[in-house]
């Protein structure tokens, strides 16, 4: 038994309940075939690439099977006479598949999102606060800068102003001062030959 995948574009004006006998179908054939229908993954609406059958937009289906290439057949002669399905391509995966490893694989891969799910959902959930009850009340009671005690605000008062910089005997004020190393070099090796 070969492990394959299969992706449709079905009609995206269709409603649930009409597109609910196309993959009740995909699911019939492959359990006439004795195959093993092990995911289907709806996608939902998306814009196409290209128009098909005067259509922008199709809404994405994917079956991941188990079975034998007649039931691939009967698959696509299904899809070919269906005018809810716009199209589809099937992609070989595995030639030789081990459906209780395949079981394994999809429950572990359930349960993983499931717990991630959790974890989301914790995360965005807002947590009530961890302070107890007379931490918020200290908090409350701390005074603000704006409402600092008047000794505190009259000692802010005391410091002077910075000063400005002195001046020199010429009246001007010191300019820092550079060593000739730091200055812009007066004359490279090039120009000096």
């Amino acid at each position: 038994m070969r492990r394959y995948e299969t992706i449709i574009i079905a009609d995206p004006d269709l409603s649930a309940e009409q597109r609910d006998p196309v993959l009740q179908r995909v699911g019939d054939v492959v359990k006439q075939g004795d195959g093993y229908l092990a995911l289907t993954d709806e996608w939902g609406a998306r814009k196409l690439a290209y128009e098909i059958k005067k259509k922008d937009r199709g809404y994405y289906i994917r079956f991941d099977f188990c079975a034998t290439g007649a039931v691939v057949n009967e698959m696509e002669r299904f899809f070919r006479i269906d005018d809810r399905v716009l199209k589809y391509m099937t992609v070989l995966l595995d030639k030789t598949a081990d459906i209780e490893k395949i079981k394994e694989e999809i429950a572990a891969a359930q349960s993983k999102a499931e717990k991630a799910k959790k974890q989301a959902e914790a995360a965005a959930a807002p947590t009530p606060s961890e302070k107890p009850a007379e931490a918020q009340t200290e908090a409350a009671a701390t005074p603000t800068p704006s409402e600092e005690p008047a000794e505190a605000q009259a000692e802010a008062a005391e410091i002077p102003p910075p000063q400005e910089p002195a001046e020199t005997e010429e009246g001007q004020t010191p300019e820092s001062k550079v060593s000739q190393s730091e200055a812009a070099p007066t004359e490279t090796e090039e120009e000096k030959k």
